[in-house]
């Protein structure tokens, strides 16, 4: 095949058997976000470039290196969203949906796009699932989202191999000062730094803190702290967050170098981490935002988020076998029909069952072969039961019911007494 016919290196097909499993877990967030009273909002997955720069940071890797930016036939600069927390804030702005204080609890689900080296667990188009609050300043609401977070691990087998991780950035103000003693510590030790975190002294220097090279990790031994240059709001909100975590009962890591890679994050910051898929150990991550609605023209609002990738979890809930076992059998009975008027009369009687049991996943395979072949197709399909309709059984108005795991006889089952049968068998069994 011609690569122009081939999926783009880093933007992967979701095939059906791997599809389940994304359900399920999208299916799980949904529930729990919609029991802590979140709502969903869907925004576009093209904002304008602009969005982005002013909310991110220009001087980002995001920003600088990973975009996907493009004009469209009007001359606009036009990008697909790396993240979605700008544009869920753009979506509220423009619709006025914070106005007046208006607290909101959202949630978004889709895929965001960056260009970067692709890898296990880090795609160039990549799904999130992420929650924004807004007009809620105080730690209650920090802790909620971990909390909702700790839950969700509960829910999914998976709290045994996540960590929190925690930080608390400051205002702007007092991220500003150490910002300064941070550039002239490292200013004056230039020299023993890799290439990459002299860049960022230039552009971003908090981000050198979170560097994976040894020498210079050796080097921020001896640098300013972040906790020493805190405002005294800040501290408060963060022995607030603290406190509230230890009553809830959830372990937390303090990382004093935890900065995250976005300009508009202030005061809490955490992370999710697990070491159970390599270099990618970041599951779900967000933080406050408080001045970004105000910087993207808004009035004052406080706002704190996450955003957790769907990849990974998926990825973790294989490596760790917590893939419900349901979710290997997709069909609850199929049913073989053999001959045109046994045909015709599964496709009503199927119907039928399907209205007195809509939750039933009955697969009908009427004009598909053999007995035999039809027969292996049901074993395949991995359905619980086989419901058999030929002639004989459709001059006496039964269908055959053949047990396909497991023990039990093969029965005849009158069709006024399928759907009950099946709600015994398979609904409630």
């Amino acid at each position: 095949m011609s690569k122009s016919l081939q999926a783009i290196r880093g933007m992967n097909d979701i095939l059906p058997e791997q599809t389940p499993l994304w359900r399920y877990f999208e299916g799980t967030v949904a529930r729990l976000l919609d029991n802590y009273g979140y709502r969903q909002i869907r925004m576009p997955i093209v904002e304008f470039t602009e969005l982005f720069k002013r909310s991110i940071g220009e001087v980002t890797d995001i920003v600088e290196k990973e975009m996907y930016t493009f004009d469209d036939r009007n001359g606009d600069s036009l990008t697909l969203r790396p993240e979605g927390t700008a544009a869920c804030v753009r979506a509220v702005l423009e619709h006025g949906i914070t106005g007046g204080g208006q607290v909101q609890k959202l949630w978004y689900i889709g895929p965001m796009f960056r260009h970067e080296r692709p890898q296990k667990g880090r795609y160039r188009q990549f799904h999130q699932i992420g929650c924004e609050v807004f007009n809620l300043d105080g730690p209650d609401i920090d802790a909620e989202l971990i909390v909702l977070t700790w839950r969700l691990w509960g829910e999914l087998g998976i709290r045994d191999a996540v960590k929190l991780e925690l930080n608390s950035l400051g205002t702007a103000e007092a991220r500003a000062r150490y910002r300064d003693a941070l550039v002239e510590f490292l200013s004056a030790r230039l020299e023993h730094l890799d290439e990459d975190s002299q860049r960022r002294l230039k552009t971003n220097p908090l981000r050198v803190l979170d560097t994976k090279n040894p020498d210079t990790q050796a080097v921020l031994v001896d640098a300013p702290k972040l906790a020493d240059y805190l405002d005294e709001e800040s501290r408060v909100h963060f022995e607030g967050l603290k406190a509230r975590l230890d009553a809830a009962g959830i372990p937390y890591v303090n990382n004093p170098k935890l900065v995250r890679g976005l300009d508009y994050y202030s005061k809490t910051v955490f992370e999710w981490v697990t070491d159970k898929l390599g270099a990618q150990g970041t599951v779900c991550a967000g933080g406050r935002y408080d001045g970004l609605v105000e910087q993207m023209g808004g009035k004052p609002t406080p706002g704190v988020g996450f955003a957790m990738g769907i990849e990974r979890l998926v990825l973790m809930l294989e490596a760790l076998d917590k893939v419900p076992q349901a979710l290997s059998r997709q069909v609850d009975v199929y049913l073989c029909a053999f001959g045109e008027a046994a045909e015709l009369a599964a496709l009503s009687l199927s119907e039928r069952v399907r209205d007195q049991l809509p939750n039933l996943r009955l697969q009908i395979n009427a004009g598909a072969g053999s007995f035999k072949s039809q027969f292996k197709k049901a074993d395949k399909s991995g359905a619980l039961y086989a419901l058999i309709l030929g002639d004989d059984e459709l001059a006496q108005q039964v269908v055959g019911f053949k047990p396909l795991r497991g023990q039990g006889e093969q029965q005849s089952i009158a069709w006024d007494a399928l759907a009950a049968h099946l709600a015994t068998c398979v609904v409630q069994g």
